[in-house]
């Protein structure tokens, strides 16, 4: 079996595949996760897809464009991984073990190399564009041939270093394609510089009146910055599983049989081990409370800014934080089956199938190769057989290639995400997706989480009234030495008010407060903490904490999280117009049915945690349904991950933040109906586009092979067609300022 040869610019071992391998979920198999960087366009996906399927054992294979990422699903007796690797190398794509810190340095090297390229071409463009335009003055102006000889040499020397140096990423890309037969969208941009470049030489050589290395240079620079975007892009979506992973402990503290402590990795722990954590520590593994009382922060399980308190025989999961008091805990799952690790392959699950949806560029790039060549080939058959000689056939054939250049096909999108994008931001939306606009303008479903969505996530106390203001200094006065979010929820009211000085403070992790005033003492915390187990209260959605003075009888604090002002109104207005609307939470089914009540929603789930959120957009998905997913928890990015189109507030969890297609600012959710109405805007933008596109290469096109259009003249040709689906991209500003009059 070969081994893996590691990128040099990354590191020069050589890895096993067989190392990254795993056993898939079902246990029917094996998986393993590959980088492949030389994936450009979709039919790289394509051809990764369907040779490595041909292979014997192949269950199945998903490979994704934007993060450059190939799961391979196998029966491991009849394939060894390494003949997966030594496949996809046989048709011209190198691969790797996928490694989170390993793909961040690729994509770094990738990204630092197309900026060195695009530097150069765009020093290069600028100089031999002065030097052109001299020319073409001086062909108005009678310029001596030898002058323009001297320039049209200067030209040369600036531009073919250039171009050797910066073309090579879409050399690469061709020679890969070429070289196993196969087409892509870089092999005709290659074809046009080469062959611009050698008739240049050529007609410099000569001292002819027209040289092109301006169109060869120029059009270089700009596919080297979508090229360089786009990795940028992939950068931030493969950002994500990465934050993420960063939540888990690196180590931990391992508790050995005679009571000697030892810090070990966190790979390393196995079921039934023993580990102490400190306040302030996250959970290293999945495992049960065997001694000690604290609070976790659970946000990452639940979505709930509440901590959860735990005691002996509690869960605990890895990533999880321990606020207040030290643990021991007994191990009960490994590293790879935590429930950390399982959200981060519910993410990358659901970040994979989004490869399904294939962008209508480069479906339109199936045909778009092979025609160029076969129209370049007949425009120089043609000529040759005028016996317009071999100059003309050639330039006449460079001319069909510039002038069918995809770069108005291919700025159809970017151009409207651009606009619609700065539209978007006016109204406090950010655009995070570079396909989000595409998948927004088909929603029909929109699924909001609860807490910190629908909510502002901000506790308040909601029975001020029917508490005396002395109760709430005196409770205040304690609280104010915890950092439990009740606590601080709870400060913050009585900030205002004049608090009693208490002696003796001290917190009882998982349980509450205790302090003095006088002879008193004054207990804050839990219902059993100070006393109040057979206290009988009406029902409550919320969150309650209690305060006891001495033998008097206990109060009761009531908090709740207040809707968004205009949560009623947006949920309304969604409803209105034929959106099915639900509301899928993590906290308890008291809050989040007294919620969908009074946005009266009859469609709702409480205590859902990540798979169970999963389990319903794959249920909604399986219907037609197109989901849009608004959520603000880490337990909510795989679900973000796994809808259709996703959506965060500002104030969201960062990894939520990250997985988000869009991020909304403000406290209100009305900016969620116009990004829909943006979306659907755009999608009548973008087909415009292609027809213009489409359209512009018909008249083009003919006029080129028919040797009315030079390639200086099908450069000028190529940029006006850009410019133009420019103008029209711009008309969703001009509709904007329309409705504003309106």
């Amino acid at each position: 079996m070969s081994d893996v040869v590691l990128p040099q610019a990354t590191t020069h071992l050589r890895v096993d595949p067989g190392l990254f391998v795993r056993d898939a979920e079902d246990g029917q198999g094996a998986t393993l996760d590959l980088v492949v960087q030389a994936m450009h366009c979709a039919g790289c996906l394509r051809r990764v897809e369907r040779n490595v399927g041909e292979l014997p054992g192949i269950q199945s294979v998903r490979a994704n464009l934007s993060t450059k990422r190939v799961v391979v699903r196998w029966d491991p007796e009849k394939l060894k991984p390494a003949q997966i690797v030594d496949k996809l190398s046989s048709i011209g794509f190198e691969a790797v073990p996928f490694n989170p810190r390993l793909l961040g340095a690729l994509d770094e090297r990738e990204g630092k190399s197309l900026l060195r390229a695009l530097g150069v071409a765009g020093f290069a463009a600028a100089n031999v564009m002065l030097l052109s335009v001299a020319v073409w003055w001086g062909l108005i102006s009678d310029m001596e041939p030898e002058t323009r000889a001297l320039f049209y040499w200067i030209s040369a020397l600036i531009a073919l270093p250039a171009i050797a140096y910066s073309a090579r990423p879409f050399y690469r890309s061709a020679y890969n394609a070429l070289r196993k037969r196969q087409m892509n969208m870089d092999v005709p941009i290659s074809l046009a510089i080469t062959l611009a470049t050698g008739m240049s030489i050529v007609q410099t050589i000569v001292n002819a009146r027209h040289v092109y290395f301006d169109a060869s240079i120029t059009l270089l620079f700009f596919l080297l910055i979508g090229r360089y975007l786009d990795v940028q892009a992939r950068n931030r979506a493969c950002s994500a599983a990465q934050n993420l992973l960063g939540l888990r402990a690196m180590a931990a503290t391992l508790v050995e049989a005679d009571g000697s402590h030892r810090s070990v990795p966190v790979e390393s722990l196995e079921p039934g081990m023993i580990v102490a954590i400190a306040a302030g520590q996250r959970i290293p593994a999945d495992g049960v409370v065997s001694i000690g009382v604290s609070d976790i922060d659970t946000s990452l399980v639940t979505g709930e800014s509440v901590p959860e308190p735990v005691k002996v025989g509690a869960k605990v999961f890895a990533g999880t934080l321990n606020i207040s008091g030290p643990l021991t805990v007994t191990v009960t799952a490994r590293d790879e089956n935590s429930l950390l690790s399982e959200i981060v392959r519910l993410m990358e699950t659901a970040e994979q199938g989004r490869s399904a949806y294939i962008r209508v560029a480069d479906r339109a790039a199936r045909i778009y190769a092979p025609s160029v060549h076969v129209l370049a080939a007949v425009t120089v058959a043609l000529w040759l057989f005028l016996d317009a000689g071999i100059v003309t056939a050639v330039a006449n054939a460079i001319a069909v290639l510039i002038v069918t250049c995809p770069c108005a096909l291919g700025l159809a999108v970017p151009v409207v995400q651009v606009v619609a994008t700065g539209r978007l931001l006016r109204l406090g939306v950010l655009v995070k997706a570079a396909d989000g606009l595409e998948r927004l303008a088909e929603v029909d479903t929109i699924v909001f989480d609860k807490t910190g969505t629908l909510t502002l996530g901000q506790l308040q106390l909601a029975n001020a009234s029917s508490v005396a203001p002395a109760d709430i200094a005196l409770g205040a006065a304690l609280a104010r030495e915890s950092r439990h979010p009740l606590s601080r929820a709870l400060v913050e009211h009585a900030a205002s008010m004049s608090l009693p000085v208490l002696t003796e403070p001290r917190e009882e992790p998982g349980q509450g407060l205790e302090g003095r005033l006088g002879a008193q003492v004054i207990r804050l915390g839990n219902r059993d903490w100070v006393g109040a187990g057979d206290v009988t209260l009406d029902a409550h959605a919320g969150s309650e904490l209690w305060l006891r003075r001495g033998d008097d009888a206990p109060v009761c604090f009531r908090f709740t999280d207040i809707l968004r002002p205009d949560a009623v109104a947006t949920v309304n207005a969604l409803k209105s117009r034929g959106f099915a609307v639900e509301l899928l939470s993590g906290d308890r089914e008291p809050a989040v049915r007294a919620a969908a009540d009074i946005l009266g929603l009859p469609n709702w789930r409480a205590a859902a945690r990540p798979d169970a959120k999963i389990a319903r957009l794959k249920e909604l998905a399986d219907q037609g349904r197109k989901v849009l997913m608004v959520g603000d928890g880490l337990n909510d990015a795989p679900a973000l991950r796994a809808a259709h189109v996703s959506a965060s507030p500002a104030s969201a969890a960062d990894i939520s933040q990250t997985a988000a297609d869009f991020i909304f600012q403000g406290a209100k959710l009305g900016p969620l109906i116009e990004a829909i109405d943006v979306a659907r805007k755009s999608r009548r933008l973008v087909f415009e586009n292609f027809g213009l596109a489409i359209a512009y290469n018909c008249i083009a096109v003919p006029l080129a092979m028919a040797g009315f259009v030079t390639p200086l003249v099908a450069a000028i040709a190529m940029s006006t067609s850009s410019i133009t689906v420019t103008l029209n991209s711009l008309r969703l500003n001009r509709r904007d300022e329309k409705a504003a009059r309106l």
